[in-house]
């Protein structure tokens, strides 16, 4: 396989794969919306079938839609993981406010880099080895959850199904700047909630017991359990509380993120959290939640893997960086079984999760040259 010759053919597929890309991206699905999770899911089973690859494909119904595993090239010995998401952040409607359109090279839509694009990437490297008859030295199983961006309660199974046969995995989330991800935080999610008393503001305040006091002056003692010097990050992002404006507040909860690179870290941060004790012993605290991503580290064999990747690119021109970020994938659930890992796989872009999340047309046949190569 010539890179150069690898890289014509996919230039000569741009113009397929933009309007692939601007199907999928078109069907709305949002992460809980079971209906347009399973529309899309069929339109990409349709896609992967249509290759010609002889795939066997799996749907795994869960309450918000449906999971998706493909299997290509079926043989002994462990396979290659190719791993990516159906679901988006944006609710129904969002493309009103951003619509999938092309401005120069800037090519525009919901969800378009996180991560629907790279999913036409997977389907274009099927088609290429199926036209050319190219054997591949492993099987490739691909796993596409429709749940990812709410922390995979039902896909994480599934991912750590399909990992442990895999011997290494390569994970199709946007590339910033065209950088691969070598590391990643693992991340925690939970809930403090506050439980007062209530009573008139008005008549007789001293009766009550004020949780929305209780949440504000719990919010610095939580953000002090972050250590910037190890990459520990701890943030209240959302309060809710209260009934109205003349009623001592009964109820108040906060949501708290938490970012780590390493689990010592986060189990610290965990029993942190699970001391908090309330400053006004009249209100009780409950805390929800847990650690729900481990860290995906930069081993060895990440970096390898990596290597392997950016001579590769070298050989037809392009220039592969990487980086390690805060936020995390079901990668991680992949790194914590001891396989390694190359994230950021997708079309370089930028505004994941905004309204002016792009992909680069520039960028699309590079793309596909790099990870058809990585898979042969």
């Amino acid at each position: 396989m010539i890179p150069n010759e690898l890289l014509a053919y996919f230039q000569s597929r741009e113009a397929a794969m933009v309007e692939a890309i601007r199907d999928i991206v078109n069907i709305e699905s949002p992460s809980h919306d079971a209906a347009r999770s399973r529309e899309v899911v069929a339109w990409v089973e349709r896609q992967f079938r249509a290759t010609g690859a002889g795939l066997e494909l799996e749907r795994q119904t869960c309450a918000d839609g449906e999971h998706l595993v493909i299997r290509a090239f079926p043989g002994d010995g462990k396979h290659t993981m190719l791993l990516g998401h159906t679901d988006t952040v944006h609710p129904v409607g969002t493309n009103k406010l951003n619509p999938t359109r092309i401005e120069g090279d800037k090519f525009y839509g919901c969800g378009i880099f996180d991560m629907k694009a790279n999913i036409v990437l997977m389907i274009e490297a099927m088609r290429y080895f199926a036209k050319t008859g190219i054997r591949r030295p492993r099987p490739i199983t691909i796993f596409l959850s429709c749940d990812e961006e709410v922390g995979s309660p039902s896909g994480r199974a599934l991912v750590e199904r399909e990992a442990a046969n895999a011997l290494h995995c390569l994970v199709f989330e946007p590339s910033a700047d065209g950088r691969v991800k070598t590391g990643r935080k693992g991340t925690g999610c939970y809930t403090l909630r506050a439980h007062g008393i209530p009573a008139h503001a008005g008549l007789e305040p001293e009766k009550g017991a004020n949780s929305i006091v209780e949440i504000a002056r719990q919010i610095e003692p939580i953000h002090e359990l972050g250590n910037a010097a190890v990459g520990t990050t701890v943030n209240v992002c959302t309060i809710t509380g209260g009934t109205t404006s003349n009623v001592i507040p009964e109820h108040t909860e906060c949501e708290i993120d938490v970012r780590f690179s390493s689990m010592a870290e986060a189990q610290r941060v965990d029993t942190e959290l699970r001391s908090l004790t309330s400053f006004d012993d009249r209100v009780t605290l409950e805390l929800l939640g847990d650690i729900n991503r481990p860290p995906m580290e930069r081993t060895e064999e990440v970096v390898s893997l990596f290597e392997k990747a950016r001579d590769l690119a070298a050989g037809f021109g392009y220039e592969l960086g990487e980086t390690q970020v805060g936020g995390a994938s079901d990668g991680n659930f992949v790194a914590a079984l001891g396989v390694p890992v190359l994230d950021g796989l997708g079309i370089a872009g930028a505004g994941a999760h905004t309204l002016g999340e792009h992909v680069l047309v520039s960028d699309i046949a590079a793309r596909a040259t790099l990870v058809t190569l990585l898979l042969s």
